[in-house]
């Protein structure tokens, strides 16, 4: 989303020749393929654990620290290959996604007309709210160190990058749609005067 942002708004004469349907494909397969070959090499981590204690886990789902904490075995291993993995899934697509900003900021600051800057704003807007949303969440739950940590908070940032993120997110861009806004005024006139005000 960010990389087509970045082409809209800094490279609006280029966008229909690179942002194509082989381009978009090609991106979705190569992150599903990226994303199962992580996930597998977490399974198999875990699957090579040995488990000797009780076997209830004291989050809402089958977490990874979670299930960590359930293994008789040695770990700390597999400490370093989650922040090694989470910087390559996580914090290095968030500085790509931060520098795409960078330049789509720095192109909306060069528009002349201010309801073109607000209308490129608005354009991106709403995926930033998710990606920060999501990204905030997932750093300080996977990278940040959790001990000492309250296990109350790690379970609520845990819920909101897994639940609110996913529930808010067609939420947050029904909100930019005018047929939306539309259906709302037609169905009641006060929300309209409220949102108004």
């Amino acid at each position: 989303m960010s990389y087509d942002r970045y082409l809209a708004i800094c490279k609006p004469l280029h966008y229909n020749s690179i942002m194509n349907q082989s381009i978009c494909i090609k991106s979705v397969i190569i992150i599903w393929l990226l994303s199962f070959k992580i996930t597998l090499v977490d399974f198999i981590s875990l699957c090579s654990l040995y488990y000797c204690g009780p076997n209830i886990i004291h989050h809402f789902f089958c977490d990874y620290e979670p299930i960590l904490e359930l293994s008789c075995s040695d770990t700390s291993w597999l400490h370093i290959q989650t922040y090694v993995l989470g910087f390559i899934c996580v914090v290095a697509p968030f500085i790509l996604i931060v520098i795409s900003y960078i330049y789509i900021v720095l192109a909306i600051l060069k528009i002349k007309s201010i309801t073109g800057r607000q209308k490129a704003f608005t354009t991106c807007s709403s995926h930033l709210t998710v990606v920060c949303m999501f990204y905030g969440t997932l750093i300080a739950v996977y990278l940040f160190p959790t001990k000492g940590q309250l296990d109350i908070l790690n379970k609520i940032l845990s819920l909101f990058y897994t639940v609110m993120t996913p529930l808010l997110n067609p939420i947050i861009y029904t909100f930019r749609n005018k047929d939306f806004k539309k259906a709302i005024d037609k169905i009641n006139p006060f929300f309209k005067i409220k949102m108004q005000l």
